[in-house]
């Protein structure tokens, strides 16, 4: 499960990674354009709340996606849970009944 949680981080680096580049290409875009300054500013304005946008619906897929995550892995622990106990009695009954064979095999040749 650590290799899921190293490769999550990979990737959540590497979109915040694509975010920052993709801000700064907008914003050099933008300043380095003929442009008047009013028309540039209201440019840069429409790309960060472009670019905040898209950051939120980001946050909004990752919350929803590590919701499921938790969902799912209590899925798992109750069935592994469920699993377990069920080896767990089965052990106890095979050694239950062994205890009775040894004891009905000393009966017979006490």
């Amino acid at each position: 499960m650590s290799d899921n949680g190293e490769n999550r981080n990979v990737g959540l680096n590497f979109l915040a990674g694509m975010g920052v580049g993709a801000l700064i290409g907008a914003v050099a875009a933008l300043l380095l354009a003929p442009k008047p300054g009013k028309e540039t500013r209201e440019d840069i304005k429409s790309a960060a709340e472009d670019l905040k946008s898209k950051a939120d619906k980001v946050m909004q897929d990752l919350s929803e996606s590590s919701e499921e995550l938790v969902r799912k892995s209590k899925e798992i622990l109750e069935s592994t849970k469920s699993k377990v106990q069920q080896a767990i009695d089965t052990g106890k009954k095979a050694v239950s009944r062994g205890k009775e064979t040894s004891e009905e095999a000393e009966q017979l040749d006490g």
